[in-house]
């Protein structure tokens, strides 16, 4: 089969690699229809990942239809069409027992390494470096998918893939964001950034009853889908000063709950902590950014929460816990626990008609995948969110 593979800083290719076999009966075998490309993967794509190996098969936001099934498999049938959330979860240990999915003790073949970084190992992902498990990913023709009478969930007859895939990730995720916030009625939240992620945080702000959302970016584009789609005001952080017009925005007192749903690879407005940081990764040696959440911090208001669905994928200096600590503010973080998910947003989905395609600005093929891994790291105007149809 086709997939997309990893070679190393800025090289991904399409590659000829064997079809994936069912391992254990609980595993099924996917036909990907469709797969994202997520902000994440760029973590991978410009190194700042450790333990992938070249050859690696990436991606982890993929649907398609179940071609073969494995023994202990009672729940999908062959030609049921699924959505694969992106954490793999065995459903039975302490944390899946607790909807603490990502955190399973089981689904982690490499438990011991990412232990030894992290201080015990969270769940295994799909495409996502041999510390979480060295599974392929979804960015291929077809897929294997362990523990599959948890992880995946069937879609109803006549609803399309675009409207679904995001079930996968970015949607559980922006949702989970916004529900570690501690969003209360009348609350405005502030979120750092308006990609993909954060859109549907900005979208699950409001399901949760906030009165006021302002949003922070420097990509026009990406700043107008918020204020269009999301109804959120923006702030440039180019053009103005963060702290400064929060605090004119909101009396003085900052936002209710803060969102960082940028992560490792945050800009900052400052030229010289940009050109450092260039230098580095001229070097080959990605730092961590930690502009989005240092500024998250100061400006969330005294006793507020700080909710972290970015991806940091290393320890990172600057962050202002003296202000964390004094302001006692609430601060939450974590892959998404999908599962727990899974079931109430596709009720949004079906039966209150929320339409998550409104991110999707590109479709190509597996073949185009390469250039489109250009065009979402460079932010090049219009590509905010790239499907694969495989």
């Amino acid at each position: 089969m086709k997939a997309l593979c990893w070679h190393g800083r800025h090289d991904v290719r399409v590659d000829n690699v064997p079809d994936p076999e069912i391992q254990d009966p609980r595993d099924v075998i996917i036909k990907v229809t469709t797969s994202g490309i997520c902000g994440s993967d760029l973590h991978l794509y410009n190194g700042y990942m450790p333990t992938m190996q070249s050859g690696d098969i990436i991606g982890h936001e993929p649907m398609g239809e179940v071609v073969e099934v494995g023994s202990a498999i009672t729940k999908f049938k062959k030609g049921d069409r699924v959505v694969v959330p992106f954490t793999i979860s065995c459903g039975s240990c302490f944390f899946c027992e607790r909807t603490l999915f990502s955190l399973c003790d089981e689904s982690n073949p490499n438990a011991e390494q990412a232990a030894t970084a992290l201080g015990h190992s969270p769940a295994g992902l799909f495409g996502f470096s041999h510390m979480l498990g060295g599974f392929p990913g979804g960015q291929a023709e077809y897929l294997r998918v362990p523990y599959a009478d948890v992880g995946p969930i069937k879609v109803p007859d006549g609803i399309e893939d675009d409207k679904v895939v995001f079930l996968s990730d970015i949607f559980p995720t922006g949702y989970m964001a916004a529900e570690n916030a501690d969003i209360e009625g009348g609350d405005t939240v502030a979120v750092w950034g308006c990609g993909p992620v954060a859109q549907f945080a900005i979208q699950s702000a409001w399901m949760l009853g906030a009165e006021r959302v302002i949003a922070i970016d420097r990509v026009a584009g990406r700043m107008d889908l918020a204020r269009q789609h999301g109804n959120a005001e923006t702030i440039n952080f180019e053009k103005q000063d963060v702290y400064e017009t929060l605090m004119e925005m909101t009396g003085g007192r900052g936002p209710d709950r803060c969102i960082d749903a940028v992560g490792a690879e945050s800009h900052a407005a400052n030229d010289l902590k940009e050109t450092l940081d260039d230098v580095r990764e001229a070097a080959h040696l990605p730092k961590n950014h930690v502009y989005s959440l240092a500024e998250a911090i100061k400006c969330c208001r005294k006793g507020g929460t700080v909710s972290v669905p970015g991806v940091y994928t290393s320890p990172v200096d600057g962050v202002p816990m003296h202000a964390l600590m004094n302001k006692g503010l609430t601060l939450k973080a974590g892959q998404t626990h999908m599962q727990r998910y899974l079931e109430p947003l596709m009720k949004k989905i079906v039966d209150d008609g929320f339409d998550p395609s409104f991110i999707i600005t590109q479709r190509a093929s597996l073949d185009e995948a390469p250039e489109m891994y250009k065009s979402f790291e460079a932010r090049e105007e219009g590509c905010i969110k790239v499907v694969l149809k495989p």
